[in-house]
């Protein structure tokens, strides 16, 4: 039975780490081949799932030695019909492999849960085109109807919300809102945002979020900002106007590097990990209610410890 469906604990407050860049770390680092960025490959054999088992236990160690909450984010971006058929799967194989994701999630969370480190499974969604890119954008019914079959089968399993990662639209989040709603799960949207602090349609942040609010009768349980340095979005959320308190959440870039820069990099930008740490801490000072911590490209571990170490030592 899914443990927090009912009930979010990040909402209560207190801070809740996440995981870093999943995609760039197991290409770069650990040097395993992702065609597609498609991380839910691996939980094809042993060996894959054994990388990825890996991986989630360095982070939920780290929330478990700060006393923090973690959220399990399955390893499910890319487990969408359109990224999965240039993959050769079947609906039904990829039913399978983000039942199987979950699983691994739950597996998690029983192996590292604390009373002191509540661990929230979240069943992750992607868009269905690129992440930095809208290209070709859906109209919400469109939308909802292309992520409804995923969303369908988090709704059978052990996830205690959805969170959509990477999306670069309004329609297409108002589209996932509406399936998540409708399949009775929680739901976040996270925004992808370029170097000016708008979405790569040209929205500003707070226009999304407004459009989306308006649309959904405020169906998110809240919102998260992704795949952009702190650098990039400060200024956008300097307000404090009431959307900036419906931002709970940030998974930033490790690099400063502009989207179209990172595409065009042969090596990965991982930063400055005590930097982004200091940077964080600063951004949780000036928006209390921001709890949800995690990294996007090019962060790994290292930058999770000192984002933890930096916003503990600022709480």
């Amino acid at each position: 039975m899914p443990k927090y469906r009912d009930h979010l604990p990040q909402l209560d407050g207190g801070i809740f780490l996440t995981d870093g860049g999943l995609e760039t770390t197991l290409i770069f680092h650990d040097k395993l081949e992702l065609p597609y960025f498609a991380a839910f490959r691996l939980l094809k054999d042993g060996a894959g799932s054994e990388a990825l088992r890996k991986y989630y236990c360095r982070y939920a160690t780290i929330a478990c030695t700060n006393g923090f909450g973690f959220v399990l984010e399955s390893p499910t971006w890319r487990a969408n019909p359109d990224w999965s058929e240039k993959l050769g799967y079947s609906n039904a194989a990829l039913d399978d492999v983000n039942r199987l994701a979950v699983a691994m999630m739950r597996e998690l969370r029983e192996k590292f849960q604390t009373s002191h480190s509540p661990m929230v499974i979240s069943g992750c969604v992607g868009p269905r085109g690129d992440g930095y890119d809208p290209g070709l954008v859906m109209s919400e019914t469109e939308a909802e109807a292309y992520h409804r079959q995923q969303i369908g089968v988090f709704r059978e399993t052990e996830v205690d919300m959805v969170t959509a990662i990477t999306i670069t639209n309004t329609p297409e989040a108002i589209g996932i809102v509406r399936a998540a709603r409708a399949s009775g799960l929680p739901v976040v949207i996270s925004f992808t945002l370029e170097t000016d602090g708008s979405l790569p349609t040209g929205q500003s942040l707070r226009e999304a979020i407004d459009a989306v609010d308006a649309a959904t009768d405020k169906g998110t349980a809240y919102y998260m900002i992704n795949c952009a340095h702190p650098t990039h979005f400060d200024t956008a959320i300097a307000t404090s106007e009431p959307w900036v308190k419906r931002l709970r959440g940030i998974r930033a870039n490790a690099s400063k590097l502009s989207h179209a820069e990172l595409n065009g990099a042969p090596d990965l930008d991982d930063g400055n990990p005590r930097e982004l740490g200091g940077q964080y801490a600063d951004l949780l000072c000036r928006h209390p209610q921001i709890n949800v911590l995690g990294g996007c490209c090019g962060t790994d571990h290292r930058h999770i410890e000192e984002i933890a170490r930096a916003c503990k030592a600022a709480s």
